[in-house]
């Protein structure tokens, strides 16, 4: 049986059908101070083949359940969501080191967006095409049927929370493998929408082992679609088997994005603005923005208040409400940090702020603004997935828009200018799912999120989200 050794994290459990189950596992660090807080179960081949077999089953229940039904319950489930922000967020901030405040507005956001997918589900409309006298074609749009989710460790909440909104505001049931690293906040999810009335086996939570997991789920036949948020090896793989199997996928993979930023802007501001958007999750965000390209008549001033502005903050444990950058989420990130900044020293690059692991215990290390890197550097082709920001000069924007492009990534972009005109070239000619111009926002529950190129295909939210969890059904009847 799952334990947790820190009262404020939830005991871990699987759901399925209905049924809360608890299994033996593996430990759930804080990476703050390297503590056990909890244990994460292990689901076994039963547990597997049993939520398959709920999913089925909670599917046929909730396919035939009014959409306006379907809505009521999936809005309390938010309602619950909100009512416990605040339980949500310590257990975030435990399992995964945001800062507290981050984690309070990504549980307000993962409730937007429920609420969004659960009115979407509303209106997910058919169409009646004009025919010859005697025949009549009716288009419909139906749930695709159980799908198969799995969600990454950066953002426990707001992660899921788009693949279980979507699903089942389309009317189809779901399982959702959630992070080994950081199950809680998907567990806070399922207990939300089991106490808000939904029907057993239509959301089943499993965690243990991913690629056993994924490699049983995806092959079944009762599974009608994958979704999956992470890295691009593992999206390409899953698609892989999916396409194997004949299952539509929507892969929500890696970025490394560009951001722009033009000479008619005041680099000060652009500086410090550049801290806020790279210090958000310590980086460990797949929309974060990593390389950027400036201007030269304002790159040393704008590179020098990145570099200020990122060594001022306060770094620390993530439950501290002083805290501005908290620990990356495992031992892990730290060691690639700290080789992406020896790869860009080795070949002449300039460390303007940081550099360095902080601290002995705790997973921290600081916003570190490396300049003047070659092409060939790490940190300009992979993605550093931490708090590390590389700044380069450019002599045009157009010089710039080459740049963001050149590699096969597209999933998020960022500009600023104060020029319409430049704001309209960016727009047209960026290569990305997601460009945001004078802001480092790559999302909101009302707008379609996704990439292109190797960062994916398919989209969450917005008005176009929901179509990936439905099928298109072709009626034609003749009446005489």
């Amino acid at each position: 049986m799952a334990h947790a050794t820190d009262n404020r994290y939830p005991e871990l459990k699987l759901l399925i059908g209905g049924e809360w189950r608890t299994r033996a596992g593996t430990p759930v660090l804080n990476p703050a101070d390297e503590s056990v807080i909890g244990e994460v179960p292990h689901a076994t081949r039963k547990d597997l083949e049993d939520a398959v077999e709920a999913t089925e089953k909670g599917f046929r229940v909730w396919r035939k359940t009014s959409p306006a039904k379907r809505a009521e319950i999936i809005l309390k489930a938010a309602a619950l969501m909100r009512e416990r922000v605040e339980e949500l967020a310590v257990a975030m901030t435990l399992e995964q080191g945001k800062p507290i405040g981050q984690s309070r507005l990504e549980v307000q956001r993962a409730a937007d967006i429920i609420e969004w997918d659960a009115n979407e589900g509303r209106r997910v409309y058919g169409r009646v095409i004009p025919s010859e006298p005697g025949m009549r074609h009716t288009v419909l749009r139906q749930p695709i049927g159980p799908v198969a989710a799995f969600s990454p460790w950066n953002f426990p909440v707001s992660s899921p929370s788009r693949k279980v909104g979507g699903a089942l505001s389309a009317g189809c049931s779901i399982i959702l493998k959630a992070s080994e690293e950081t199950p809680g906040g998907a567990y806070q999810i399922a207990r939300a929408f089991q106490d808000a009335g939904l029907p057993p086996g239509v959301l089943n939570l499993v965690t243990g082992v991913p690629s056993e997991i994924s490699q049983y789920l995806i092959p079944q036949p009762e599974i009608r679609l994958v979704t999956f948020t992470g890295s691009i090896a593992v999206g390409k793989h899953l698609a892989a088997l999916a396409g194997a199997h004949m299952k539509p996928a929507i892969m929500e993979l890696g970025g490394h994005a560009p951001v722009i930023v033009c000479d008619d802007v005041d680099p000060v501001a652009a500086g410090a603005a550049a801290v806020m958007g790279k210090s958000r999750n310590a980086g460990q965000v797949c929309v974060s923005p990593t390389r950027w390209f400036v201007e030269e008549k304002i790159y040393e001033p704008f590179a020098r208040s990145f570099a200020d502005k990122a060594a001022s903050l306060k770094i620390g444990n993530g439950l501290d409400p002083a805290t501005q950058l908290g620990p990356l989420a495992n031992a892990r990130r730290v060691e690639a940090m700290a080789e992406f900044v020896a790869d860009a020293k080795a070949k002449g690059g300039r460390v303007l702020s940081g550099g360095a692991r902080l601290a002995n215990r705790g997973y921290y290390f600081p916003l570190t603004v490396l300049a003047d890197l070659p092409a060939d550097a790490r940190a300009m082709r992979e993605e550093p997935f931490g708090p590390i920001a590389t700044v380069s000069p450019v002599k045009s924007v157009e010089e710039a828009i080459a740049r963001a492009n050149e590699l096969p990534y597209g999933l998020a972009a960022y500009a600023f200018t104060n020029s319409a005109k430049k704001a309209e070239q960016l727009a047209d000619g960026v290569e990305v799912g997601n460009l945001s111009i004078n802001h480092y926002v790559a999302s909101i529950a009302e707008t379609p999120f996704g990439g292109v190129k190797d960062s994916g295909y398919g989209r969450e939210g917005g008005s176009e989200g929901l179509t990936h969890y439905t099928v298109v059904k072709n009626v034609s009847h003749l009446t005489g």
